[in-house]
């Protein structure tokens, strides 16, 4: 079976190669026989590497040890949820995983629009095909994970003791969904550049296409960072490492381009701008896989060092330059069709809105590659740690949280200084209103203030659309309130959705800032002794040790009471994996709305006594519930409406026409 994976794998290295050969060709002479031929090439290399990835997860769980990769990266003691993981635990599974997302990806883009965009399919195909083949290569002759021992070992390694929870499960495919979808709007706006044709054609194929993997890429960040605060036990969840950077650069440019394409189609603006960030985005999605994998690197998340760094560099530093000259070549068809008539207009609020978002991404870029720029120059690696990212981005996050409310209550064009007056006042003055709360009931954090002053202004400024939206449906109709403002967002989804992930923003930010009042303790307790912490009070109950198949587990009983009121026994642990010679803490929490108790054992003593960490987190539990309002919105955006449905329907009919004027005799 494995021989058939690796073969599999050399007939998608062949696959994808001739798609690419025979789209373009195709494309150039006109000739839909090729075409066809490419975009089957493409469901090819899908249907092979899916019997590649069958293959893998078959050896995994049938213990085929004399696999490496099954070797190294499983065991015979793990549950069966940990071996189906375990094919993105290691690098090379994780790679051929990459492989087939992006294969997935492919096949659906020709499944779906075969019969649509037939100007633009054949090089789509041609750019997808191409990245395809470039991780065959990986796969084949870098990353191999059907390479076998010269021995068959009688039990494996065991997957990496910190992915073996079940937010594992989910976090990982995610960001692999959000990461590698980039790829789709990106082969659109090549296509386009190719072709000749900029209009809005290829921003309306690729927007939904923009909208899928940014909405997994998104989550997926929030839920690493949820996966972070439950099992890495230091009391966070974003820590600004170099691979969460890597994953949060290209969201920040998806959103960018999110929101600039807007203008493009209403007011024919920024088209230059728009290929630019497509690009963009998909090079620091092949950045980040370089980051992660290569091994320059030092973080919780990378893997480890490998020879597959030379090959990223080299296709990341020919695909850029490769799409930027083509950029450069088609700047003449570019020209905007209209120019910014006014400042106090919607149209400057979203590229302020570009300009901040690519400012947070010039930080997080800087201060994650800058130990890579000080080793060439100085041959030391200086570490930039949270302070410095906090310190710029923090101002950063906030000017967009600004951003976020002020965008709404502009108009398209211009806005008549009684229209700012009118949209201003009631959101600013409420946010005044509460930072002056706020600040009477002894708050005098600045940063703090600043930020709950401008979630009040954002939640006032979107509930005005909302109700302004629906209100005036209702005057249009006989609708109650409740059904005018669920139709209103109906019709409009894109609009509306937007508008929940901007509340999600809001929440996100409540939770960002907690973290300012985070109140952190560390003591030793003897068994059977207590200690007020903050408003709690905590008992040390008892301690208990175990052994697993894999692992030994120390664990601690801790009774919590809040004025005089039991509350429940928390049971922090520490384990240790000798496979790994590696400790991992299982930290316990009690969590309300308003803030949690957490702790961790940090060890313990002979005498039965045990070392304790605590933090008390504000807030941080609308992290977690701006995170699901965040794909609720984005779901709701890129749900299709009926105008969605009727341009599809105008696209396959185009597709037709022109697919029958090229068939007609040349005397016809």
């Amino acid at each position: 079976m494995i021989d058939i994976g690796y073969f599999a794998l050399c007939l998608a290295l062949l696959a994808s190669g001739y798609g690419v050969i025979a789209s373009a060709v195709g494309a150039r002479r006109g000739q839909l026989g090729l075409v066809r031929s490419g975009e089957n090439a493409v469901l090819a290399t899908c249907a092979l590497l899916t019997i590649a990835v069958v293959i893998l997860w078959q050896a995994l769980l049938s213990h085929d040890f004399q696999v490496e990769y099954v070797a190294e990266n499983s065991n015979r003691s793990m549950p069966l949820f940990y071996l189906v993981t375990a094919l993105w635990g290691g690098q090379n599974g994780s790679l051929l995983f990459w492989g087939w997302i992006l294969s997935l990806y492919s096949a659906s883009v020709v499944a779906l629009y075969r019969q649509r965009y037939r100007e633009l399919m054949p090089y789509v195909v041609a750019t997808l095909a191409f990245t395809s083949f470039f991780f065959c290569i990986v796969h084949l002759f870098a990353a191999d994970p059907f390479q076998r021992l010269s021995f068959t070992p009688p039990d494996g390694r065991g997957l990496n003791p910190i992915l073996q929870h079940p937010v594992m499960a989910i976090h990982p495919p995610l960001l692999y969904l959000g990461m590698v979808g980039m790829v789709v709007p990106f082969a659109f706006a090549i296509a386009a550049l190719f072709s000749g044709k900029l209009d809005t054609t290829w921003l309306r194929a690729s927007r939904r296409w923009t909208l899928i993997p940014w909405t997994f890429l998104g989550f997926g960040l929030l839920l690493g960072g949820k996966w972070a605060y439950v099992e890495l036990g230091w009391g966070g969840y974003w820590a600004w490492d170099p691979v969460e950077n890597s994953s949060l650069m290209p969201w920040l440019v998806a959103t960018a381009f999110l929101h600039s394409i807007m203008i493009q189609e209403r007011k024919g603006m920024l088209k230059v701008w728009n290929v630019a960030l497509a690009i963009l985005t998909y090079g620091l999605c092949i950045f980040g896989t370089f980051m992660t994998r290569s091994g320059i690197i030092s973080s919780v998340h990378a893997f480890a060092q490998s020879n597959i760094g030379p090959f990223f560099a080299t296709f990341l530093i020919f695909s850029l330059v490769f799409s930027f000259g083509l950029l450069w070549l088609r700047l003449p068809l570019l020209k905007a069709d209209n120019r910014l008539e006014s400042f106090a207009s919607r149209e400057t609020a979203f590229l302020l809105n570009n300009w901040v978002l690519l400012g947070m991404l010039f930080a997080v870029f800087w201060g994650t590659v800058f130990p890579l720029v000080s080793e060439a120059f100085t041959g030391e690696q200086i570490t930039v740690g949270a302070p410095f990212f906090n310190q710029v981005n923090i101002p950063i996050g906030l000017v967009l949280l600004l951003l976020t409310g002020a965008g709404p209550l502009f108009a398209w064009r211009r806005t008549s200084n009684e229209s700012l007056r009118k949209n201003f006042i009631t959101p600013v003055t409420a946010g005044l209103i509460f930072v002056g709360f706020l600040f009477a009931l002894g708050l005098r954090d600045l940063y703090a203030l600043l930020s709950f002053g401008l979630c009040v202004f954002v939640t006032i400024s979107l509930g005005t659309e909302f109700h302004h939206g629906t209100r005036a449906r209702m005057r249009s109709s006989s609708e109650n309130y409740p059904v005018a403002l669920y139709r209103l967002c109906a019709k409009s989804r894109r609009r509306y959705g937007g508008y929940l992930t901007h509340l999600a923003l809001v929440l996100l930010f409540v939770g960002f800032t907690g973290k300012a009042f985070t109140q952190e303790f560390e003591f030793v307790l003897e068994k059977g002794a207590s200690r007020q912490v903050g408003d709690y009070q905590l008992s040390f109950e008892s301690l208990a040790f175990a052994e697993a198949s894999n692992h030994s587990t120390t664990a601690a009983a801790l009774g919590l009471h809040r004025d005089g009121e039991f509350l429940g026994t928390l049971l922090p642990e520490r384990r240790y994996y000798p496979a790994f010679d590696q400790g991992t803490t299982e930290v316990s929490i009690y969590s309300t709305l308003r803030e949690d108790f957490y702790v961790i054992l940090v060890g313990s003593a002979a005498d039965r006594s045990a070392k304790f960490k605590v933090y008390i987190n504000p807030l941080i539990n609308f992290v977690w519930l701006g995170s699901i309002v965040f794909v609720l919105g984005a779901l709701w955006a890129m749900w299709p409406t009926p105008r969605d449905r009727r341009l599809a329907r105008v696209d396959r009919e185009s597709a037709v026409g022109l697919l029958v004027l090229r068939k007609r005799p040349h005397h016809a």
